[in-house]
């Protein structure tokens, strides 16, 4: 059954390399819809020759090594073999991988929330801590990051921060970062030296376009107030604050950083489709959501994914038991690559064994 799907996706290759050589094949969309599909294919059909390549030459191997009649020429390839067949589950499991359907989402850049949770200032001082982290990180990876709205505390903490960040592949790197993230550390403001713990909730959101989610104008309640600033304190004298609720959904988007009440408005539509996509992707497929809660953690803001431990520079993964003694690497963007890739790892190996 494998071996015929194999088949079909070399033959499906081939037959996209022809229609991009044939002067009639078109142009503008319908072109790049084919050299899309095509340049997606080959990683793939690379991996299923590669793979029948080492199968064909054991085979050939087990046909020398049953008719050498020399011993040194038997023992020679009988050592190839050895080799070749070492190799094989890497190709296939290279290949398997490949065949595993892609979250639609992998490529869309996204909507980051990071929220301060229980802890009162420490937990805010916290939140900005891993908004930062999340800024080096998008740096590191040449993302642009632009900061959207934040709710900020008079001693540099952060209550509610939303940001935009766009470049290649960021949500597949940024997805699994959903969830609880709680510190355990001595508050400068502790004069006893006892270690506190508090949490911030991180959500991050696939960015939707608008053919992506229909939002209906009759489905909104738009509300227009004056921007407030830390205290209480009018930040503007106009009715520039927007804060739109989507009445289907109940899903409320609130944006006061601008002074126009119309750049207000689409920040806020921005984080509202994104809010939507997400919330539309969990109820057309409650399968996935349940297989990833028991695999990598659900998502949902209420989980503790992570644990955060600055007397011992210390960081735990709780959904895959990894610890790093790196926290300073982690808090500069600079180790979160080596979770994600292990989380993504965890992920891949419970798939394939749910297919296996």
């Amino acid at each position: 059954m494998l071996d015929e799907k194999l088949d079909h996706l070399i033959e499906r290759h081939a037959a996209l390399a022809r229609q991009m050589a044939d002067p009639g094949a078109g142009a503008g969309e319908t072109y790049a819809r084919i050299a899309k599909e095509y340049a997606e294919l080959g990683p793939v059909v690379e991996a299923i020759e590669a793979l029948r390549a080492a199968r064909e030459e054991i085979a050939g191997l087990d046909e020398m090594i049953a008719a050498e009649s020399d011993a040194e020429m038997r023992q020679m390839a009988e050592d190839e073999r050895a080799a070749l067949a070492a190799r094989l589950p890497e190709l296939e499991r290279r290949v398997k991988l490949l065949l595993l359907p892609r979250d639609e989402a992998d490529t869309r850049n996204v909507i980051l929330e990071v929220r301060a949770g229980t802890g009162g200032e420490e937990a805010a001082l916290f939140a900005a801590d891993l908004l930062r982290m999340y800024q080096r990180y998008a740096e590191i990876h040449g993302w642009r990051f632009e900061l959207m709205s934040a709710s900020e505390t008079g001693l540099g903490g952060v209550k509610e921060a939303i940001a935009s960040i766009t470049g290649r592949d960021v949500y597949s790197r940024l997805k699994f970062e959903s969830g609880v993230h709680r510190v355990q550390r001595v508050p400068e403001t502790e004069t006893s030296g006892r270690i506190h713990t508090s949490a911030a909730t991180v959500a991050v959101l696939p960015e939707a376009e608008e053919i992506d989610v229909r939002i209906d104008e009759k489905d909104l309640r738009i509300d227009v107030f004056r921007a407030s600033g830390p205290g209480g304190q009018s930040v503007n004298t106009t009715d520039s604050a927007v804060r739109i609720t989507h009445i289907p959904t109940g899903i409320v988007v609130a944006q006061q950083d601008e002074k126009s009440q119309h750049k207000n408005r689409a920040k806020a539509m921005r984080v509202l489709r994104a809010r939507i996509y997400e919330h539309e992707r969990a109820l057309r497929d409650a399968a996935r959501a349940e297989t990833r809660r028991g695999q990598v953690g659900s998502g949902d803001r209420s989980e503790r994914i992570r644990t955060y431990n600055f007397p011992q520079n210390r960081v735990t993964d709780h959904r895959i038991g990894l610890t790093l003694y790196k926290l300073d690497k982690l808090l500069a963007g600079e180790a979160l690559d080596e979770i994600a890739e292990a989380l993504l790892a965890d992920e891949q190996a419970r798939r394939l064994a749910a297919i296996e």
